[in-house]
């Protein structure tokens, strides 16, 4: 017989061993729910990082994300979405929808009786049939567990004529259309076809998703149909330009189990096939869950944080990761527009949101995928002429500002990032500053680029004047940072003289709410516009007075023809992300820039759901005040973010606003674009980023507390650190940054200053 004492110590180390496991498993804190009410729009199904497949119940055709939350009508359970989005919805393809009784009506909608979504599954039962759905997902591969009721009928309706955003209008701006589908019966087992669609929120040109699906109960009787009418003994339905599909029941024999593997392909049926045998060629559901949990592990686990931090904080800043990593889509070996062995990644939804902390954060953790994005927008403008600034549906479209893919270049060149062709990619980034797109100017490239070359500004009554002129001085920036760094010096100063175009729309002499200079409306004469044009009328044009507090959509008559996109004067006219201290400058000086800050944030003219807005908070570090930038992050955060459905402040879009919080949680903030980082006081005691060049870099604070909230001094890797921002270079090269933390400001971080133009 055992010693007892050794039982009980066997048994306890076991315990200890499952609870280090737990500890070190952080997929578990993801919730896919955080943001999906409310305005954070994002997918709640299950999907892997970066997947192409992207399954969940779609709440009839109007939600961008296919989900909204009960007592809602489930319509059915589709194959493609996207995360977060605002504007038209887009995809919702291939919908498939479990029911029980005769195969003679089209509509199977169903309420759903409860939900159970975690990372990687998503499951719900129909109030009406009592019918269990199970999802769980691979790359290019859907696998869905169907329970039915003992003894009753099982069948499935499969739909390749739904897409989320139908409307009656032919051409509807942002609505997508009908162009075809297809079905065909090919086994007992076995259905394939496609969905052919276009427009949606970029307007893009039309796109086909193929299927194949594989059950694993044979077919015992069958409908298939088109417009609306039911054939019997047909098993295909060619595409004539209507709507088809298939009713199927597998009788009511057997198990109530029915398992179904969708496979999807932008190529072919037989593509689709393929991804099936290649991904998924068994039929064990849980090794599909296990799979694309430790798929997600791999990566939210590169950053670690302490012990000791908060349920509420872990899973506020592990779906932040988690939200990051869904898009853009790596459609790599399923181009339908050429044939390369490049990486192709489609669904920028756009770069004008994600360049500013998505798009770093990828970087910081994941940047041999972000050498592969790169890549993939370069293949876009090899072959097609411009890099995307949105895309979906393998077609560029949309831009909200600028050419944004410049600042992701630069981002990647000044953080070092190897494999990519930066003569290339230089090239690309001079073709957005010029050569006119053409025709649609929100398709790619740079809209007004003529007056902006000609007059150093995008002048009134060119559509979003002024954040176009912003951005394209951005831009020109990015492209000179490169330039330089390629050794192209006349390039770099003409480049870094356009920076400075911005300067070309700042009013000096307007004053509001005590504030002096903005940037303004400006005519192509060179003229002040303190009136201007209401509606689009050619015979009447009645206007009204321009002030710097106006945002003039959504009553404005045309939502994308306003001076600012999705803004005001007040808050763009502080998003000069690259030439903070001449802002300052023209602002009247640093005390002068501070009264404006507090004016910003006190009068809440501040709006964190805008993206242009990200970086506003951390101003206050180009006066020596960092502290104060820490205490509006620490407020808004609070404030803003939560672990509720609704617990996001702003549409996620493709994750812009959840890597806005896991940055400031870990006290980091990019400065896109530029080779530095802004730091603040954490959210989380101690964070461990685990880089892929297999080093460490841990920033760790002591004494950090509600009361202890002030940085007092700091050390990088035991030496005395003084400032605060930190190169790339230097996280990259691990260490660790230690924050001594005191319950008042103090002089730490106030003397060296960020970098400057």
């Amino acid at each position: 017989m055992k010693n007892p004492k050794s039982i009980i110590f066997l048994a306890i180390s076991f315990l200890f061993a499952v609870e280090n496991y737990a500890q070190k498993t952080v997929h578990q804190y993801v919730d896919p729910m955080i943001g999906s009410e409310g305005v954070g729009r994002v997918f709640v199904g299950p999907s892997c990082p970066y997947g192409m497949v992207k399954p969940s119940p779609d709440c009839t055709s109007s939600p961008n994300s296919g989900w909204l939350p009960m007592p809602k009508e489930v319509t059915g359970f589709s194959q493609i979405h996207v995360s977060g989005t605002g504007g038209g919805p887009k995809y919702g393809n291939i919908q498939i929808m479990p029911f029980s009784g005769a195969l003679d009506k089209m509509d199977q909608t169903s309420f759903r009786t409860e939900e159970n979504v975690k990372l990687g599954y998503y499951e719900t039962v129909f109030k009406e049939n009592n019918i269990k759905t199970e999802i769980t997902t691979g790359e290019k591969v859907s696998f869905y567990r169907f329970t039915y009721p003992k003894n009753k009928s099982k069948e499935l309706k499969i739909d390749p004529g739904f897409f989320l955003g139908e409307e009656k209008i032919p051409d509807a701006r942002e609505a997508q259309q009908f162009v075809g589908s297809q079905i065909e019966i090919v086994s007992d087992t076995e259905v394939r076809g496609y969905s052919r669609i276009r427009g949606g929120w970029n307007n893009g040109r039309a796109y086909t998703v193929y299927f194949w699906a594989i059950f694993d109960q044979p077919i015992a009787k069958y409908v298939t149909f088109k417009d609306g009418k039911f054939y019997n003994n047909q098993k295909a339905q060619f595409d004539s330009g209507k709507k088809t599909g298939t009713l199927l029941s597998f009788g009511s024999t057997g198990k109530e189990e029915l398992n179904v593997k969708i496979g999807i392909s932008f190529l072919s049926e037989l593509k689709a096939k393929n991804n099936i045998e290649v991904e998924i060629p068994h039929w064990n559901f849980n090794n599909v869950l296990v799979a694309l949990e430790n798929k997600w592990e791999n990566l939210l686990n590169r950053i670690q944080l302490s012990s000791d931090t908060s349920e509420e904080y872990k899973k506020m800043f592990y779906t932040g990761l988690y939200h990051t990593m869904i898009m853009p889509v790596d459609r790599t070996g399923e181009n339908p527009l050429w044939t390369n062995d490049e990486p192709y990644y489609d669904d920028f939804y756009t770069i004008w949101d994600t360049f500013r902390t998505s798009s770093p954060l990828i970087t910081l953790i994941d940047s041999k995928r972000k050498v592969e994005i790169i890549n993939a927008m370069l293949n876009i403008y090899k072959r097609e002429g411009y890099m995307p600034e949105g895309r979906s549906g393998n077609d560029n479209g949309r831009t909200q500002g600028g050419s944004n893919a410049e600042v992701v270049i630069a981002d990647a060149f000044v953080k070092n990032l190897k494999g990519i062709d930066y003569e290339l990619a230089l090239q690309a980034m001079l073709k957005d500053a010029t050569v006119p797109p053409g025709g649609n100017e929100e398709k790619e490239g740079r809209g007004g680029l003529i007056d902006y070359l000609k007059l150093g500004y995008v002048p009134y009554g060119t559509d979003r004047a002024g954040n176009r002129t912003i951005d394209y001085s951005y831009n020109d920036y990015n492209i000179a940072v490169v330039a330089k760094g390629l050794g192209k010096t006349e390039l770099y100063n003409q480049y870094m003289k356009q920076a400075d175009n911005w300067q070309n729309l700042w009013r000096p002499d307007y004053e509001n709410n005590g504030s002096k200079g903005f940037i303004m409306p400006k005519d192509a004469n060179g003229n002040w516009l303190d009136d201007v044009v209401f509606g689009e009328s050619k015979i009447q044009k009645p206007t009204f007075k321009y002030t710097p507090v106006i945002i003039e959509s959504p009553w404005y008559v045309c939502h994308w023809c306003v001076f600012f996109y999705e803004g005001n004067s007040w808050e763009y006219s502080l998003s000069i992300p690259h030439d903070v201290p001449e802002l300052i400058k023209k602002s009247g000086g640093e005390k002068a820039f501070e009264n404006r800050l507090n004016t910003l944030f006190d009068s809440e003219l501040y709006n964190v759901a805008n993206e242009p807005s990200f970086l506003t908070p951390c101003l206050y570090h180009w006066i020596g005040k960092p502290y104060l930038s820490s205490d509006r992050i620490r407020t808004i955060i609070k404030s803003s973010f939560n672990t509720k459905h609704d617990g996001l402040p702003g549409n996620d879009d493709s994750g812009a606003m959840s890597s806005w919080l896991a940055f400031h949680m870990m006290g980091l903030y990019p400065n896109a674009g530029q080779p530095y980082y802004l730091i603040n006081t954490p959210l989380i005691k101690e964070t461990v980023v685990k880089l892929e060049n297999g080093k460490s870099f841990k920033i760790t604070t002591k004494k950090m507390s509600d009361t202890n909230k002030y940085i007092k001094s700091a050390t990088l890797n035991g030496k005395t650190y003084n400032k605060a921002w930190i190169m790339h270079d230097d996280i990259n090269n691990g260490g660790e940054l230690i924050l001594e933390m005191d319950s008042k400001p103090s002089s730490w971080g106030t003397t060296i200053l960020p970098p400057k133009k």
